[in-house]
């Protein structure tokens, strides 16, 4: 009786048990790209032309852990034939809500609060005592009109925010000087790094607040640090970095500034369901021979 093969697959990095044991089910796990008919590769791997031709002509599909794929040499990938994959629509809410949360810790204190706290500052209860501000009735320019950015929008106006969308067309320079917060919503491309640097900031508002959960490099994080410590801005909130893990060292002692660990998609359920995506690309490429309805290129 024949044997069947199972195709060689890698992971760039340890996944959740779920999707790690939906994979071996299928597949053969390999140490090595080198070799492998299918990488499942995390956002911090560039994959690019020599990442591709060390991997080798057999490898048929990546599968990138995530929604933007601007660690992946497209072009490269079309060139020798390799499907590429993405993760949409399952992070979507889990990213919107985590924008939400760091839009409201700033404007409400909370973080600022937090480590007043922890430092066991004396303190008491007074009508003045570190007042933040609402979003009800706050205009939010949301830069990037896609899922994300459009459910972002959705929860902001339950809150009674006024919302602005600003898609790809838009003009941003007339956009920013009326927005309370703004919020960033866009893929890394090569047209949208540094998006927001030092000049757009002066045109925002000194009371006016930024909020980055897509991509680090959209922002000018030295410029923003520039802008907070000038008083340009009003504030900061920031779950990605230009490059991270390293954060621009002038934004840690800012009170006005909240930084989380990039956790936009940071739930248990959300990991799980974007990692089925991955399993199930790469059961489309290399069981199927089809191309996956999430493939990207």
């Amino acid at each position: 009786m024949m044997r069947f093969h199972a195709p060689a697959v890698h992971l760039s990095a340890q996944v959740p048990a779920e999707v790690d044991e939906a994979l071996r089910r299928d597949f053969e796990l390999v140490l090595s790209p080198n070799g492998a008919e299918g990488i499942v590769a995390m956002l911090t791997v560039t994959i690019d032309d020599a990442y591709l031709e060390a991997a080798g002509p057999q490898l048929r599909v990546v599968a990138n852990y995530a929604v933007g794929v601007n660690n992946i040499d497209l072009d490269a990938a079309r060139r020798r034939g390799v499907v590429i994959a993405n993760t949409p629509d399952v992070l979507t809410r889990a990213t919107a809500e985590i924008t939400l949360t760091l839009m409201l810790s700033l404007l409400r204190r909370v973080t600022e609060g937090d480590r007043f706290v922890r430092r066991r500052a004396p303190w008491q209860f007074s009508l003045e005592f570190m007042l933040g501000e609402r979003l009800e009735g706050k205009t939010v320019l949301i830069v990037g009109a896609g899922r994300i950015g459009r459910e972002t929008a959705r929860l902001a106006e339950a809150f009674g925010a006024r919302i602005v969308l600003a898609g790809r067309d838009a003009d941003l320079d007339a956009l920013l000087p009326d927005a309370d917060v703004v919020s960033l919503h866009t893929p890394l491309t090569a047209e949208t790094r540094h998006l927001i640097d030092a000049r757009r900031l002066r045109l925002m508002k000194r009371t006016a607040i930024l909020v980055n959960t897509a991509r680090g490099p959209v922002v000018d994080e030295a410029a923003l640090a520039e802008a907070l410590h000038a008083g340009v801005i009003g504030g900061a909130a920031l779950d990605v970095y230009e490059h991270e893990p390293d954060v621009t060292k002038a934004l840690l002692p800012l009170d006005n500034v909240v930084l989380a660990p990039h956790l936009g998609s940071a739930t248990r359920d959300t990991r799980v369901a974007m990692g089925m995506l991955c399993v199930d690309a790469l059961r489309a490429v290399l069981l199927e021979g089809r191309t996956p309805a999430n493939a990207v290129a």
